[in-house]
């Protein structure tokens, strides 16, 4: 039986529709995000403010579950500091790693739409920290060359995440997160958050395109927070890619693993 289950107190009345051949169609809508339960089987669906009651109706002919949240899911950019792609607007770096094949080679992990195209570049503080040199658009993720200011120099913080309490938390190493794990995130707008893993491989349908392979969590976020680290302990996970809601009144973030991808680029922890 479907069912239509309100997050935040939020409350929708839907009527079931016998067209379960919309799946297709409405699988990409923007606004939704989609996922299997690994021990259910059921086929799930998450919806924002942006979704309309029309096209809830159809959501519900095509998943087991419906899911409403609250706010519009959107990737987060904002103004400031501290990481700026060439387009201006603000981000956070998620993780330091080293190549694994050269030496001397030091990159950040980010998100892919916290950049630009590959060979433009990313500021600090107003001065050009890296190019960007690997930016993988279905999955949001982007890889940034650090650009050594006169001779090879190495990053100030090795593979370390910034907890916001004058403390480094150091990443030794990177892992596929799964659905239940307690997990922080770090970012430059809202500091240390923390939450829960609630389900893995989930579509995501942002106003912007479509990103495959993300992880759906209770950890909060806000605009300026995109690109940053998602981690458990000493163990990185992926990179915030986009949400709904905010922290003060809570929300949903997605973000992007990137352990699959270490090895593609010669990369890791150091």
């Amino acid at each position: 039986m479907r069912r239509v289950v309100a997050v935040l107190v939020m409350v929708v009345s839907l009527l079931a529709v016998p067209a379960a051949a919309q799946a297709r169609s409405v699988e990409t809508l923007p606004g939704t995000a989609w996922w299997t339960d690994p021990v259910s089987g059921e086929r799930l669906v998450a919806a924002d403010a942006s979704v309309g009651e029309r096209d809830l109706r159809r959501l519900a002919a095509s998943a087991d579950t419906v899911l409403r949240e609250p706010g519009v899911r959107r990737q987060r950019l904002a103004g400031g500091d501290p990481i700026f792609p060439a387009g201006g607007y603000r981000c956070t770096i998620g993780f330091n790693v080293r190549s694994t094949a050269l030496p001397y080679r030091y990159y950040f992990i980010t998100s892919g739409h916290c950049v630009g195209p590959v060979g433009s570049t990313v500021s600090s503080a107003g001065t050009v920290i890296g190019t960007v040199v690997q930016r993988l658009n279905p999955r949001d993720l982007a890889l940034v060359q650090y650009t050594p200011p006169a001779g090879v120099v190495v990053p100030p913080h090795p593979s370390a995440v910034n907890r916001y309490n004058g403390t480094l938390q150091p990443i030794t190493g990177f892992a596929t997160a799964f659905a239940g794990q307690a997990v922080q995130r770090a970012g430059s707008t809202t500091g240390l958050r923390s939450g829960t893993v609630t389900a893995v491989n989930v579509t995501v349908n942002y106003a912007e395109g479509t990103v495959y392979g993300l992880t759906r969590t209770t950890v909060c976020a806000e605009p300026g927070d995109s690109g940053g680290p998602f981690f458990a302990a000493t163990t990185g996970l992926g990179t915030f890619s986009g949400g709904s809601g905010n922290c003060t009144a809570g929300g949903v973030t997605y973000f992007a693993p990137i352990l699959p991808y270490l090895s593609v680029w010669q990369v890791g922890a150091y």
